[in-house]
């Protein structure tokens, strides 16, 4: 495991091996996938010799039983497994006491109308903030070019700001209705809007080309529109 730091807290931790292995302590022979657990001077070993295997395994995707099955769980490991494409460990899940989990299940399942209750407030709440969001840089985008045609603010404000989409108006420069970040999400609406960007990217299969080709354009509407 040279070379691969694994997530840096003191709780204990298994990880699933690549490869075969070699207990350390006891000799067993493991087959791929098998679970380890590190030792100084680059040793592992099994689950049985480090004194983990009376624990059951919780895979990860519930943050509510996972919070309290360790809570209650005098002795936990994280499970950990390496990503050869993102370059990181990755949590598969908790090992835990089978007390601590079946007491968390209960626990999970007493208040769960009551998390769902709450999750479904906070999920409203964050649509109102969007909404919020949106207007704020709508009424932006109005203020720096009060000359665009009625309603596009609205319109560029909703393709820019759109939950997940990865595009300016999601960065945290446009949060702060930064006017760099502004005229960026007004200059991509003009590109596709009030000019021949899309058929020229149909047609050329350049994105570098058809910019350089709408940029005199772009940048008069810009300034018309200012």
């Amino acid at each position: 495991m040279a070379g691969k730091t694994p997530p840096d807290d003191d709780q204990p931790k298994v990880f699933i091996s690549a490869q075969a292995a070699t207990c350390d302590q006891c000799g067993k022979e493991l087959d791929r996938h098998a679970w380890m657990v590190p030792q100084e001077n680059k040793k592992a070993l099994c689950l049985s010799c480090a004194g983990l295997d009376l624990l059951v395994f919780l895979p990860s995707g519930d943050a509510a039983l996972t919070r309290r099955s360790k809570k209650h769980s005098r002795l936990s490991a994280a499970v950990l497994q390496w990503n050869s494409q993102r370059k990181r460990f990755e949590r598969q899940g908790l090992l835990v006491e089978n007390e601590a989990l079946e007491q968390a299940k209960l626990e999970c399942s007493a208040d769960a109308p009551l998390r769902k209750q709450r999750q479904a407030q906070a999920s409203v709440r964050r649509a109102e903030l969007d909404q919020e969001y949106i207007k704020a840089f709508a009424a932006k985008v109005r203020q720096l070019y009060p000359d665009c045609p009625p309603g596009r603010e609205n319109q560029i404000a909703e393709h820019a700001c759109r939950k997940y989409s990865g595009r300016v108006g999601r960065s945290a420069m446009a949060k702060e209705l930064d006017e760099k970040a502004v005229r960026l999400a007004v200059a991509a609406h003009i590109r596709h809007t009030e000019t021949p960007y899309d058929h020229l990217l149909e047609t050329t299969r350049s994105r570098a080309l058809a910019r350089a080709k709408v940029l005199d354009k772009v940048n008069f509407t810009l300034r018309i529109w200012s």
